[in-house]
């Protein structure tokens, strides 16, 4: 086995622990590429079926182009597709412009609680890696919430020799996270030698590029040239700035995710 298939074998375990272990499952898709791949880890852990309703938490405030590929790549490969708004906070007026951290907290993580709430979910399938992001290095594979989808970052379980925690108090949910082990690059690789269907956005257009994807006024574009996955991992090779330099939220605050994912955030 090479790398690759080191990484893939282990997300199919993980994957396949979740859907033995857990009850009603959900899996979060963002659009990007990193829950792109965890659907196609997914098709082939279940063996060309997704087993779990994707989840999207529509902000309203996505890049359109993100929006056609979703209801496009849904019905091609027919998932399940739930699509949520936190409606109450959008028809008072919420908006990037009353603060990140505020739009987020209200569209973002209360839209993604209220999803758990009405579907009763046990469990959430998300796509994070360890190495995107601060808050994220310090997640469990199998990760709990309390009944208000809170995250006690401070005292959580050991996974040692892959021996996950999956009894959990009724009321709370668990967060399984298949790709916590994989890197950037590990995901670009992967995209190219499986032939994913990426959104273009990814991909330079008059020298410019996104390399994370979110909402519109919340997400900036990189110079580049890369116009195919291995322009993108050439670029990455010789990058010394952060995968989500261009997220506004980041700027706002040095610990914008880690208080936002303390309270539910994905």
């Amino acid at each position: 086995m090479d790398h690759l298939d080191r990484l893939e074998a282990y997300s199919i375990y993980i994957l396949r622990e979740a859907y033995k272990k857990l009850g009603k499952l959900g899996m979060l898709w963002s659009i990007g590429k990193d829950s792109t791949v965890l659907l196609w880890l997914t098709k082939k852990a279940f063996f060309g079926h997704c087993p779990f309703p994707l989840i999207h938490v529509d902000t309203t405030y996505k890049i359109p182009e993100m929006i056609t590929y979703r209801d496009e790549f849904a019905r091609k490969y027919g998932f399940e597709l739930i699509v949520h708004k936190n409606e109450e906070a959008l028809q008072s007026g919420m908006g990037p412009e009353h603060g990140r951290l505020v739009c987020c907290k209200a569209l973002k993580t209360e839209g993604l609680n209220q999803v758990v709430r009405k579907h009763e979910f046990d469990g959430l399938i998300l796509g994070i890696r360890r190495d995107e992001e601060g808050s994220r290095s310090k997640e469990r594979v199998f990760s709990e919430r309390n009944k208000d989808s809170a995250w006690d970052y401070v005292h959580q379980p050991p996974e040692l020799w892959d021996q996950f925690k999956t009894d959990f108090a009724k009321g709370n949910h668990v967060r399984v996270h298949p790709l916590l082990h994989w890197n950037e690059i590990d995901i670009w690789t992967y995209i190219g030698r499986e032939n994913i269907p990426i959104i273009d956005l990814y991909f330079a257009k008059e020298g410019k590029r996104y390399r994370s994807l979110g909402c519109a006024p919340c997400t900036g574009q990189i110079n580049s040239e890369a116009a195919t996955v291995q322009e993108i991992i050439a670029e990455l090779k010789a990058t010394n700035v952060s995968e989500r330099a261009g997220r506004a939220q980041d700027q706002e605050d040095a610990y914008a995710m880690q208080k936002l994912r303390k309270e539910g955030y994905m």
